[in-house]
């Protein structure tokens, strides 16, 4: 019997704000443990949050790129439940009143729909220690803010879901609410998943694999789990509604406890923040200050640009590379050109992001600029490129200072040339005697003799003149 493997994505995504969604500690990663906490984040007798403007603004953006309706009221609620990693034994989120609604993400072939995009508070994190038989907490993750991204039922296949998340976090990116960092867990997903027989509108019983830590792990998970679930229903058995867990080392799904419904969690609005009122005014003002999408530049790159799917697909997978590209191009007013030192001289030093935030962003067109003049060979620019990246050198500058432009004079050229047929006789002599193979030979020691500055065209001209006369003169 053939099967359709059915999946809802959840994505939580933590959001780039100085401070914590509602108090004033700092929202940063891997500090010493339980350092960044206080009152308010702890839930502790008495504390009153008071709910982060920026955080808002960002939760906002994120609907407005995803193509969401903005809820003009939303409400934050409390979802009480009881775990050692939540010391208020309950999470600020939203159920009734979330701040957007629909919205979708383009994978190619289809548009993946969104449900929902909330806005809560994070919990902090569990550290087993399994050799041990303990677990700590860590604390610091408490009241961190989060987007919560809930599509509709409309993925079909663990590759579709990886590029929904990839499309997803390229554009969370661009618009900077997020760095999106899952190795850090600022990108988690939970993947909502039944089966059905092919071509049935029911759904089936659903499983939710939480927080899974890479997009590799979520397409191997999506394939366990459907097959799991196929499995139990061709010999009979029935599927439990549960939550799971991934296990990277033995790649399975293990079930963890039953799965909440929402009554479970008695949600009732937070009686100590007020409702999110937008308007239109601001609205547009977010608008504003919104950059073009990742799906929008990528569509420009290839209508008018004439830069292939594939180069343009590396260029918009990060912020700074679509920035290097933009400023490259239009130095150089070459597409093509720029893209290609991006992606195959570029990328070969790139480690990450803040090396690119240090470097001077005109450096790499002004360098290309300095090959296609022929002030200095493909070579050299390559080695300059280093320095540029590791020392933050102006091309220019670097070029003049170490002597590195392109020799052009035909006499210097022309005692290399006298200089390499003295040191190769035998080349030279089989040249004379009709093997014009050995032309190649001795043009090649000829640029490496001048290190590689010599200007080819010129190092023919002189060589060739050289060999029909036996003489310069």
């Amino acid at each position: 019997m053939n099967y359709e493997t059915v999946i809802g994505l959840e994505v939580h995504v933590e959001l780039l704000t100085d401070s914590k969604l509602f108090c004033s500690c700092p929202n940063s990663f891997g500090k010493i443990p339980n350092s960044l906490t206080c009152p308010i984040c702890m839930g502790l007798p008495g504390a009153l949050p008071s709910l982060n403007r920026r955080a808002v603004e960002y939760a906002i953006r994120t609907g407005l790129a995803l193509g969401g309706t903005i809820n003009p009221i939303s409400i934050m609620d409390r979802k009480n439940y009881f775990y050692p990693d939540l010391p208020k034994s309950y999470q600020i989120s939203q159920l009734y009143f979330p701040i957007c609604l629909g919205g979708a993400v383009d994978i190619g072939e289809k548009s993946i729909r969104i449900h929902e995009l909330h806005l809560e508070e994070d919990a902090g994190k569990l550290i087993h220690d399994d050799s041990a038989g303990r677990t700590f907490v860590d604390y610091n993750r408490c009241g961190v803010p989060l987007i919560e991204i809930v599509t509709e039922p409309d993925i079909r296949s663990g590759d579709e879901a990886v590029r929904f998340l990839d499309n997803l976090r390229r554009t969370l990116k661009f618009i900077g609410v997020s760095d999106c960092k899952i190795e850090e867990g600022s990108m988690r997903v939970d993947v909502n998943l039944s089966v059905r027989k092919l071509g049935s509108d029911k759904l089936g019983t659903r499983t939710e694999m939480k927080n899974l830590s890479s997009f590799k792990a979520v397409s191997k998970a999506v394939e366990y789990e459907s097959a799991r679930q196929q499995t139990l229903i061709e010999n009979g058995e029935i599927v439990v509604m549960e939550t799971r867990r991934w296990d990277e080392n033995k790649c399975v799904t293990i079930g963890m406890r039953p799965k909440e419904e929402a009554y479970q969690y008695k949600y009732f609005p937070d009686p100590d923040i007020e409702p999110i009122v937008t308007n239109e005014a601001y609205l547009t003002e977010v608008r504003s200050d919104m950059c073009e999408l990742p799906s929008v530049l990528k569509r420009k790159m290839i209508e008018e640009d004439g830069l292939p799917e594939y180069d343009s697909d590396i260029l918009t997978s990060e912020p700074f590379l679509a920035e290097l590209y933009k400023v490259t191009r239009d130095i150089t007013e070459s597409a093509k050109d720029s893209s290609n030192w991006i992606l195959t001289e570029f990328l070969k030093l790139w480690c990450n992001e803040s090396d690119w935030n240090s470097m001077r962003k005109e450096s790499l067109g002004e360098l290309i600029v300095l090959v296609n003049s022929g002030k200095i060979s493909r070579q050299t620019g390559k080695e300059v490129l280093v320095r540029i990246y590791e020392d933050k050198v102006i091309p220019a500058e670097y070029v003049e200072e170490n002597k590195l432009a392109m020799i052009t004079d035909a006499e210097i050229i022309g005692k290399a040339v006298q200089n390499v047929i003295e040191q190769n006789p035998r080349s030279y002599a089989e040249y004379m005697e009709g093997n014009k193979k050995n032309f190649g030979f001795l043009m090649g020691q000829t640029v490496r003799a001048l290190e590689n500055r010599g200007d080819p065209s010129v190092i023919r001209e002189v060589l060739s003149s050289y060999l029909d006369r036996g003489t310069f003169e």
